[in-house]
């Protein structure tokens, strides 16, 4: 297994330096069959690399496409691109190019030098380029249930255009910042060539000599998928990254203060990325243009998406305890019962928390709490709370019901509770508590009615057939009381004109 720089190195020589297999193999002292595996994997995808060819006389009616195919070829990975004959041919059919391949090829290998956007000797840049991009959190006060709390946002901003992305997040962890990245790819269509960040602890869990970093497990997948080159500030030298930096502020400034009411994280998200686009439509600080003009350029050097999407995801064993419950940076989450006392499969995402079986299937799924809660889903419990029905009494579980549930209950034998127990366990499997709800209230029009009865209604409600009234009564048929369980109805039948028989 390479070390991780060496692994890096050889995707950025040959997907987006284009450098040969063998070459690549001679400088890191690795067989080419080596160099081949690590940049043909599919999270990486490479190719052969392709060359550019020199000018000629023929050339000039077909130079300006022949330059289009090359850029947009750059942005791919590098098996993904067109190769010199390829092209040569083409131009054959497209453009009824007469020259020769030789021509073409010629052409291409002096165009790529030109096109070409870094040297093998390139440094840190020392001026803005079209697709570099600095991220960092900022942190803001919102108002939240009649509270004021303070969350992190992840501003991803670009220095050539002065354009940015922000989204808030409940943390900043690792689930959240690869969540926001994967995010901001997603909605500008690609994937910025180079991000400078901070020795952000999702990102960097140590900081080497010589400037090297020892990257975090989850970072470097996620960099192998998307391709881009990273870079890393000195420590203690924010001002590395001193456009996001100052974006940060930006935002706080312009769109969080004073606070925001929210209600839903997920809807202030959705706003916000018509915000940093509005944001756009102003000219840049520096340069004439509008910033939305300028940031066309930051669009047309990305690297395209991955024809794969990255699931931001990752998993744990953990062992729940003898209520089963598992125990998530700091919050408890219900699993089932049966994995009381043992270890169970967990896939964690930023927001939510699932219960999987060894063939990652889901259990159950919970919102993720950030508050140190105690999440509990209740229909895995119960099939056992059917079997201990005094036990519901002395659970948190009556109190969650709805109302009809619990004056259902309480009007239920012993059995009866059972059996409605048993009941709501396979409703609520696939369907929500709404719909039992629904079941229940229309099964109860005129009686108490048996667990049997709601699972008929119930079904008639799934399937389409819904509840119908019952057929109009003749006027001169006297109309029947409702029926009332309990003692009471027996008492009064003894009574008579007021004195007791």
């Amino acid at each position: 297994m390479l070390q991780v720089d060496t692994v890096h190195y050889i995707r950025s020589e040959v997907n987006a330096k284009g450098h040969s297999y063998s070459e690549v193999a001679r400088r890191t002292n690795t067989d080419a069959r080596t160099v081949k595996k690590y940049a043909d994997q599919e999270e990486f995808q490479a190719k052969k690399q392709q060359r550019k060819k020199q000018r000629s006389p023929v050339m000039d009616p077909v130079k300006e496409q022949v330059d289009q195919w090359l850029i947009d070829d750059g942005k791919k990975k590098k098996k993904y691109r067109r190769t010199a004959k390829r092209i040569w041919q083409q131009l054959c059919d497209e453009c009824d190019f007469q020259g020769s391949e030789r021509t073409v090829r010629d052409y291409i290998s002096k165009r790529k030098v030109c096109l070409q956007e870094e040297s093998p000797q390139a440094a840190l840049p020392l001026e803005s380029k079209p697709g570099d991009a600095q991220v960092d959190f900022g942190q803001a006060p919102f108002k939240r249930q009649g509270a004021i709390v303070e969350l992190p946002y992840l501003v991803l901003s670009f220095p050539y255009s002065n354009a940015f992305l922000v989204q808030v997040f409940e943390s900043e962890n690792q689930d959240c910042f690869l969540e926001g990245l994967k995010r901001f790819f997603d909605h500008i269509g690609g994937v910025p060539r180079r991000i400078r960040f901070d020795n952000l602890s999702p990102a960097v869990t140590k900081v080497l000599p010589h400037g090297k970093r020892q990257l975090a497990d989850g970072f470097h997948r996620f960099v192998l998928h998307y391709g881009f080159a990273y870079e890393f500030c000195n420590p203690g030298a924010g001002n590395e990254k001193g456009h996001v930096e100052a974006m940060v502020k930006y935002v706080r400034n312009n769109f969080f203060l004073p606070e925001q009411h929210i209600f839903d994280l997920e809807e202030l998200n959705a706003g916000l990325w018509k915000t940093s686009i509005a944001d756009r439509d102003r000219a840049h600080f520096e340069k004439k243009s509008k910033i939305s003009t300028l940031f066309e350029a930051d669009q047309q050097a990305l690297f395209y998406l991955p024809e794969k999407s990255y699931e931001v995801i990752r998993y744990e064993i953990v062992k729940a305890n003898k209520y089963g419950y598992v125990a998530i940076d700091g919050s408890k989450y219900s699993t089932s019962p049966r994995y009381a006392g043992q270890s169970v499969l967990v896939g964690i995402t930023h927001d939510t928390i699932q219960i999987l079986t060894d063939q990652y299937e889901t259990i159950v799924c919970h919102r993720r709490s950030y508050a140190g809660e105690v999440i509990m889903k209740w229909q895995p419990y119960l099939s056992l709370m059917a079997r201990r029905p005094n036990a519901m009494k002395y659970t948190s579980f009556y109190d969650q019901l709805p109302q009809p549930w619990q004056d259902y209950l309480q009007a239920c034998t012993q059995e009866e509770v059972k059996e409605a127990l048993k009941l709501l366990s396979t409703l609520l499997k696939e369907h929500r508590m709404e719909l039992a709800t629904e079941a229940l209230q229309a099964a109860s029009r005129h009686a108490h009615p048996s667990p049997d009865a709601i699972r008929q209604m119930f079904h008639q409600l799934v399937y389409g057939r819904g509840f119908r009234e019952a057929i109009p009564i003749q006027q001169d048929v006297p109309t029947m009381p409702d029926a009332q369980r309990g003692m009471t109805r027996y008492d009064d039948f003894f009574q008579l004109s007021g004195r007791e028989t």
